[in-house]
């Protein structure tokens, strides 16, 4: 027997994304009915299967629905990173998103299918039993998943692995319960970072860990992405004056490094990656500890005691554990609008801040009318991958801010919003730093966004 739904809005998908969205046009939208369906158990997307010892690599106040702050506003009080604010654990951002589904479920118009699948024609069936349910034709189907991140713990290797060899996902290190003579961790992002961290936090010595490093990546400065004002206008500041006088797309990197905003792994290698999650200068100095790094391309096959690479091959030991963070965490399928007729797609829509793009989205979805009014507010982005993808994913998100700040309710809204990078929090007493990045970025700001659009049609 199939249920109809009695919903304005479906939305598929419970993760960041998709809550974001929902907590805001809820919010808004005092007669808005909507249905979450997601094939998880619960709300919080892929970190209910991320590994345990993952933690937000951004401040925590800019994650989360704009709400509820994750975290509020903590600074760390010890560590390496002192003074820096808080970034949540696994636990805590799913306890987080636990709360706020309470939250969102007591409004009385806001509903979840969880472990659902939603099979497309404006159906949808539960995955544990079986039933089937509906939306009408009234309803909007809202795409909170185009951009999921695929996780070692869901997807397979990329590679051909053999039967004698031994490899596992990230997430099993935890679990290792006798220590091989080597560890090789695969891949260039941000989980590897993390393994690699972890295993040297564990007291595995640095000349132990293999490190198959396809590309290298570029990396923010945790420091210079912070919720003070003057501390991220600042580096939005750094990033148009940088475009605005450099004279090739390397040497944008290259003076955005010597600005103190971006990180590279090895100073002798010139990165070819841009996904740009932020890294501390504690972890980098430990991650060049590690000297085995293989660059012969993508790992193509496992071999027990054997490594097969698109250039050539690698000896590694007999008992070698090699641990698969190669998933495609951060996915890039083509740009399209954001609101179509029946349907909205969400995308990032500020500067690598998913979280707040969907909340924007949520907002202006309940407070304007048409769709090309909307369009017009919020252009999709997408996430960084090369170099010429990053330049032009500031570029976007930098316009978008320039627009939606123009609105005047948008501008009120978005300064009471924690996820927002760009806010000035009411009652801020200003500072000299903040001064200065106001009028460094007004002086860089109609150049250094003609610098980003070339710079991102770079061949």
């Amino acid at each position: 027997m199939t249920r109809i739904l009695d919903a304005d809005y479906l939305v598929v998908g419970a993760g960041a994304m998709g809550m974001a969205f929902t907590d805001a046009l809820v919010d808004h939208d005092d007669r808005a009915r909507v249905v979450m369906v997601d094939r998880r158990h619960g709300v919080g997307g892929h970190w209910l299967e991320a590994y345990p010892f993952v933690r937000l690599h951004q401040s925590s106040s800019f994650y989360g629905v704009a709400s509820t702050r994750l975290g509020g506003g903590r600074l760390q009080q010890r560590g390496p990173e002192q003074g820096l604010q808080e970034r949540a654990s696994q636990p805590e951002i799913c306890g987080y998103y636990a709360e706020v589904l309470e939250r969102l479920l007591g409004t009385g118009r806001v509903e979840l299918l969880a472990n659902s699948e939603y099979v497309g024609d404006r159906t949808v069936v539960s995955r544990v039993s079986g039933q089937r349910f509906e939306v009408g034709p009234g309803c909007r189907v809202v795409d909170a998943r185009y951009l999921a991140p695929s996780i070692p713990a869901e997807a397979p290797p990329p590679f051909a692995v053999a039967e004698d060899a031994r490899v596992v996902p990230v997430n099993a290190l935890a679990r290792v319960e006798e220590a091989p003579s080597r560890y090789v961790v695969v891949g260039s992002g941000k989980t590897a970072t993390d393994a690699c961290i972890w295993l040297l936090s564990r007291g595995v010595d640095a000349d132990a860990i293999c490190w198959v490093r396809p590309r290298d990546p570029w990396m923010l400065n945790r420091a210079a992405v912070q919720p003070d004002p003057g501390v991220y206008l600042g580096t939005s500041a750094d990033i148009l004056q940088a475009a605005h006088e450099a004279g090739s797309l390397d040497d944008f990197y290259v003076r955005l490094e010597g600005a103190g905003v971006l990180l590279r792994i090895d100073p002798e290698i010139r990165p070819t990656m841009a996904k740009v999650p932020t890294l501390a200068a504690w972890e980098l100095e430990q991650l060049r500890t590690i000297e085995d790094v293989v660059r012969r391309g993508h790992l193509r096959a496992v071999e027990r005691g054997r490594l097969v690479l698109d250039d050539g091959s690698v000896a590694v030991a007999e008992d070698a554990l090699v641990v698969h963070c190669a998933a495609d965490g951060l996915r890039n399928p083509p740009l399209v609008p954001i609101w179509r007729p029946g349907s909205i797609t969400l995308q990032p829509v500020r500067t690598g801040f998913p979280c707040f793009g969907a909340a924007l989205t949520g907002y202006v979805e309940a407070t304007r009318r048409e769709d090309a009014e909307k369009n017009g507010v919020c252009r999709p982005s997408y996430f960084g991958n090369s170099l010429q993808q990053w330049a032009g994913m500031n570029h976007v998100g930098l316009r978008n801010t320039l627009t939606f700040s123009a609105e005047p309710d948008i501008a009120e809204w978005s300064s009471g919003v924690a996820l927002n990078p760009t806010r000035v929090p009411p009652g801020y007493a200003g500072s000299a730093l903040l001064d200065d990045a106001r009028e460094r970025f007004a002086a860089h700001t109609e150049r250094g966004l003609a610098a980003l659009a070339a710079l991102a049609a770079h061949p």
